[in-house]
């Protein structure tokens, strides 16, 4: 496995868990920059970007899952179905409370929002001229926008 190019920097990089979304951009163009020329350390913050964004899928899909033991409990009436539908509100609400802590403590919302931004870009450019033309100027500039 390859090294980091510039161990001082990688260090940095790693403390913060690979993440430069929150420093100001002057600050900014050092990291990218060594991001953009490391493999090892790209890698790295793709790995913690993955794992971030897996994080707030599990965490979906255990709302989902306790939302619908919920209404599954609510509709069969089983013994104890107090208990029960105790034991599902407080696992949805955990489940809650997690995404929103995931979402809080990484650029992961962030890196959603690129990967829209760039989508909604493509779709743009496959458009025919006709209806491009008639999508508003500002947001066309917002999507075509740098991000």
């Amino acid at each position: 496995m390859a090294k980091c190019t510039d161990p001082v920097v990688g260090k940095i990089l790693a403390g913060w868990r690979y993440d430069i979304s929150g420093l100001a951009p002057e600050m900014c163009g050092d990291y990218e920059a060594h991001l953009a020329e490391c493999a090892f350390c790209h890698s790295r913050q793709r790995l913690h970007r993955g794992i971030d964004i897996g994080l707030m899928a599990l965490a979906s899909a255990s709302m989902v899952v306790f939302l619908l033991a919920y209404g599954v409990i609510r509709h069969f009436h089983p013994r104890h179905a107090f208990l029960l539908e105790i034991g599902a509100l407080g696992g949805f609400l955990l489940s809650m409370l997690l995404w929103l802590l995931v979402a809080v403590a990484t650029p992961a919302p962030l890196v959603v929002k690129d990967v829209a931004m760039f989508g909604a870009r493509v779709g743009l450019e496959k458009l025919p001229d006709e209806i491009r033309d008639r999508i508003p100027e500002d947001l066309r500039l917002k999507i075509s926008g740098p991000s």
